[in-house]
């Protein structure tokens, strides 16, 4: 997989050498060359002196054939630029900025943007968002009668409910992870773009869960 980071601080370097390790291709974007030593003797990925916000210097890290992109340099600004130019723009499939601003990261995520904030950052987390498949089977239980899967909840279900994710008897929400902890739901509770869903999925009604998420 292809992944772009702009900004190579503690974060953005700490997510390049995470995404490196695991074996990705990693393009970084930083205006200050200096910061690229954080990435160490042992990085792999390229490295590109610019500012990540121009879009001549995102196509030239490949911005057209990534999997994703993270904007975490220390400018709020700069890293809501980046996100909705990789989103609407460039249509990358998963994008994550870093925000310290509350109310723009709530605007953001409303547009679709997943975002991270100081208080719930970790470079973990941002590698798990980057990478992480709409749904796959964590296990399967029995003899594949019944599925746990770990979904990431898409942009349509954001302000819907954990109830409108059940179909009695095939599909079963049954833990929330968000902002680092993880939560036994209610039919009430309110889903946020970029939650974690943890299902319990009868073997043949993988498609139905499909339907749920908005994904068919």
């Amino acid at each position: 997989m292809r992944y772009i980071v702009t900004g190579c601080g503690r974060t953005g370097s700490g997510l390049a050498r995470a995404l490196d390790t695991a074996g990705h291709h990693v393009a970084v974007l930083d205006s200050d060359e200096s910061a690229f030593e954080r990435l160490g003797p042992t990085f792999r990925g390229t490295t590109l002196h610019d500012v990540g916000f121009d879009r001549a210097a995102l196509e030239r890290a490949g911005i057209g054939t990534v999997d994703g992109l993270a904007a975490v340099t220390g400018n709020d600004e700069v890293n809501a630029v980046v996100a909705r130019l990789a989103s609407r723009i460039f249509h990358v499939p998963k994008v994550v900025a870093r925000l310290h601003d509350p109310l723009k990261a709530a605007i953001y995520r409303r547009l679709g943007v997943q975002v991270v904030a100081p208080v719930d950052w970790s470079i973990q987390r941002t590698v798990e968002m980057l990478t992480f498949a709409q749904a796959g089977v964590l296990i399967s239980l029995g003899s594949g009668q019944v599925d746990l899967v770990v979904a990431e909840a898409p942009h349509l279900l954001d302000g819907r409910t954990v109830g409108e994710v059940t179909a009695p008897g095939e599909v079963l929400p049954v833990a929330i992870s968000r902002a680092g902890r993880t939560f036994i739901p209610t039919d009430g509770t309110i889903l946020h773009v970029g939650d974690l869903l943890h299902l319990a999925v009868v073997g043949a009604s993988h498609g139905r869960l499909e339907s749920l998420l908005g994904s068919r």
